[in-house]
Parts: C-alpha cells; structure tokens; sequence
C-alpha cells in the first residue's frame, strides 16, 4: 500500500502537482483533507502555505498552528489577518489546552475577546477532540515547534516556555541610545476609538519592521498620542528585534544637528548616522516647512532607508496633503504607506486614561472625581492627565481627600466651563428627548410611563446644574411641574448617579452632546 499524506489547505485557491490532486476549486472548505502522493512538506505555492503529515502521523506545534492559520485566514480580511494573526505560534500544550503566543498585551487581550472562539473551533476540527486556547505575549515565551501534538485518543505532554526578550542590559543601552521615553510604552497606551487604527498600525510596523505600512504616518492635534505611540513603537523593536538600530528625533533636532553639521563640516558623519538607521522615527515632521536645506536632506535621508528596506515613522499635526510649504517630492513619499489619524478622545476613552493614570500612580480616585475631569477637559490628554496629577499631588501633601470639589478648587483656571456656552432649557429638552428615543412633547406632557418619567427627570437634573434656570422655571419648561416635583427629579437622579456607573456615564454623554454643536 502507497504511504499517504493529508494535505491541509490555506487559501480559497490550490495548486498540487500530483497527479491524484491537481487542482481544488475556489472556494473549496479550507478544512478539507486532500491525500497525495507526491508532495514534499512544509511547501509554499505562491502565497499558500501547505502543512502536510503522512496519515496517522500527528502532527507537531508548527504543522498545527499553520493549519489553524489557513482556516482562520479564509474567514478574516487580510487586515486582520496582518494585523492580529501575523507572528503568532503555539508556543506549548498540555492536557488539550494550547497556548498561542502573541506579541504583546493589546493583541493579547483583542484575540481572547474577539476570536478565541474561531481559534478553538480551528484547533479542535484539526486535532478532534474539544480543545482550549490561552493567549500569552511572546515576549516571555518561545516557540516549541518541533514537538508532536497527539492525535485524538493519544496521550499529550507540555513543554516549557522560555525568554526570547532581549537581555536587559542590551535594552537599556538601546534605549538610551535612541532617546526613548521609559514612560511611553504600548502597556501604557491606552486604546480607544479614536486611537484605534494609529494604535494597530504601530503594533504591526514594530512586529515586522520595514515589511508593512512604510512609512507610517500619523498625525492628530497636540497632547493625543502620536509621541507616546512614536516611542512604544521604538521600545516594542528593542525588545523584539535586539540587533536593529533605532532613532528617535524632533524635526526641530533634526534640523538643528544638520545646520550643525554643516557649520562643523561634519555633513557626512551626520548622513552616516542617520541612513545607517533601520527604525527611524521622526516626530512633528510638519516643522520641516520652509526650510528647503534641511527638507533636501531628509529627502534624501528617506530614499537612502526606504530604498533598503528599512522602516521610517513620522508624525504630525495634519495629513501630508495639509502641510503647507511642503516640497511635493517629500508629501508624495510620506503618502506611500499608511496615514493614521488619532482624534480627540471619546468620553469613555477619556475615563480609561485617567484610570490608568491613577493606577500608575497606585492612588485611589474616586468615580465621581474621574468623570468630572473627563467631562470637563475633553481635547488634550496631557492636559487631562496633567490635571489629575496635580490634585493628586495637592490631596496626598494637604493629607486630604480627594473630591470633586477639590478638583473644581484646583483647576478652575484650566477646567473646560461649559456654563460658558449658553444652554436654554428647550435644548436641553430636545437633546434629551431624542438621545432616548422619545418625543419632546412626551416629556412636557403628563405620561408617567417609566421610559419617559426617566429622561424627564434626567432633563431636570441637567438644567439644574448647566443652566442658572430656578426650579419653577425648569418646572415650566417640562409641563408646568412645581418645584417639589424638580427637585425630588434631581435627587432621584443625583442617588442613581452616584449607584449606577453605566448610568452615571449616560448622563456624562448627554451632557458632552448639548456642548457638542
């Protein structure tokens, strides 16, 4: 009898050149099992990726998880494929439990949350039997590939992850020597919608440097993000990639070092350090306007590093398309790769920040304080994080509690006012009205129904405290209630407030919506 192999398939379309397989159908299942007679292991056809094993044969950790990935990746864009999937392994198993290194925490956590379920589903119709996966970071595990998984019914052994992070001595030179900030890390990133593409990007760029997105570009307003992301990408590479040279610069100090290479006569020790580079990363790239020298010498700079295939990073202010006195040579060049945006960040994103802020600090600030900030200083994150900081500051000398009246004492100066602009209570009505999906005219009429009475009394609270309205006049505005039936609304309001965290956070987004406009 002829030794047989079972061949599992990778993508929609396949080439064998034995005789008995010749070619599968597009769209064929990505989970079928094929036999063939004549093909060697481990093949690449074109872009497909074969796992073969001779039937009974089980296969090993490396077999598997290519296999896994060939069902995955039918069933994912290639975005995502790219983005969450690449540079994976299963780095061990044990008692039908695999783990699945990853390579940090943020693909971590979005794999575990959106397709562990896919991923099991995968393993479990290769392996057949029912099966579980954890995801771990491969900065503090390696990959076992060589080792068999047992087929179903057989017996199974685990094996030990190891470091695969550079030495830390090696980092901290590395570090220093491309000016990274310790602080500005991915762990310390905190993502959210409006984030969330730069975020992904910048993930990918330092996990195959030089081989996606080149160059990145992002840009976004002051104090959002785009240096910390610049700098997680630099220490993500270190740590990964040991042996590749990293930089990071202002234009500003780039632009200062080549006048002062010219002055020095040193123009070619300046070129020599910066094309040497694999991962350069230049921050404020908009500054390099008007300034034809310099924007002649990072012209110059950028083919040099592009053309070897080595990554460059850049961010600013505005798109390429938007920087004014721009040579059209470099914005044609900054638009080859990716252009990610970061935004102002949403109300929810700004609480994450400050949880994280005050976690780091290891302090307890209360809910009511953490939304009153994030409510009131809503386009700067430094800002916000800066605010925090001081009324920790103030609280732990002062030996006082942190309140939300010591943060309005604290920060008046600074804290967005939105009594600033004016509000009439009709507004407030009709934002209401439609953020809860009911007629104004419900809530100025007399319906006791709960889905209205609860937006009603909403209203009254909101009025209260954004507008200098008296009860009897919030009263009026909501069907001619007296001021008891205001002020009993209010207190209601203010108790669920302080019970309810979800609730609490819905009343911050309607309060954000009637300054939005």
């Amino acid at each position: 009898m002829n030794e047989q192999w079972i061949v599992y398939l990778c993508e929609k379309v396949y080439q064998c050149d034995c005789a008995t397989v010749p070619w599968l159908p597009a769209g064929g299942s990505s989970s079928s099992s094929r036999r063939c007679g004549g093909i060697s292991r481990d093949r690449v056809v074109g872009s497909v990726v074969v796992v073969e094993r001779r039937e009974g044969e089980p296969l090993n950790l490396k077999q598997l998880w290519h296999a896994a990935l060939g069902e995955l990746q039918l069933g994912l864009t290639k975005a995502n494929y790219d983005t969450w999937f690449k540079d994976t392994a299963i780095v061990s198993e044990e008692d039908d439990v695999y783990c699945v290194g990853v390579p940090n925490a943020f693909a971590r956590e979005w794999l575990e949350n959106k397709y562990r379920q896919q991923v099991r589903d995968a393993l479990r119709h290769l392996v057949g039997r029912t099966v579980d996966v954890r995801f771990v970071t491969l900065m503090a595990a390696s990959v076992r590939s060589d080792r068999p998984v047992a087929a179903a019914g057989s017996a199974s052994g685990g094996s030990t992850a190891v470091s695969s992070m550079a030495p830390a001595q090696d980092r901290r030179e590395a570090t220093a020597a491309a000016l990274l900030n310790a602080r500005y890390t991915f762990s310390t990133f905190v993502v959210g919608s409006n984030n969330r593409l730069a975020h992904a990007a910048a993930l990918s760029v330092a996990e195959r440097p030089g081989h996606s997105y080149n160059p990145l570009f992002i840009y976004g307003g002051s104090g959002l993000g785009k240096t910390h992301l610049m700098h997680a990408i630099g220490h993500a590479v270190i740590s990964r990639h040991p042996k590749k040279r990293v930089a990071y610069a202002t234009s500003e100090k780039f632009t200062n070092e080549f006048i002062n290479s010219i002055r020095g006569q040193k123009s070619e020790e300046f070129r020599e350090r910066y094309r040497r580079i694999d991962v350069l990363l230049i921050d404020d790239i908009q500054f390099l306007t008007g300034k034809e020298g310099t924007q002649e010498e990072f012209f110059h700079t950028f083919n040099a590093i592009h053309e070897e295939g080595k990554q460059i990073v850049l961010s600013s202010d505005r798109p390429p398309k938007a920087i004014e006195r721009l040579e059209d040579r470099l914005r044609s060049r900054f638009e080859w790769g990716l252009i990610a945006d970061i935004s102002t960040p949403d109300l929810e994103t700004r609480i994450a920040i400050l949880r994280a802020k005050a976690e780091a600090q290891s302090v307890a600030v209360p809910p009511p304080v953490i939304d009153f900030l994030a409510q009131r200083i809503v386009s700067n994150i430094r800002e916000l994080e800066g605010a925090l900081t001081r009324i920790v500051a103030f609280a732990t000398l002062s030996a006082v509690p942190v309140t939300t009246q010591l943060a309005q004492e604290m920060l008046q100066n600074i804290l967005y006012n939105p009594r600033q602009k004016t509000l009439s209570p009709d507004r407030i009505v009709e934002t209401v009205a439609r953020y809860y999906g009911v007629p104004s005219e419900q809530l100025r009429g007399k319906a006791r129904d709960k889905q209205v009475v609860l937006p009603r009394q909403i209203a009254m609270y909101l009025m209260r405290e954004e507008t200098e309205a008296p009860l009897m006049r919030i009263g009026e505005a909501l069907g001619g209630r007296d001021h008891s039936t205001v002020l009993h609304g209010c207190e209601k309001i203010e108790r669920e407030m302080a019970e309810n965290d979800d609730f609490r956070r819905d009343v911050g987004a309607l309060r954000e919506l009637l300054y939005s406009d």
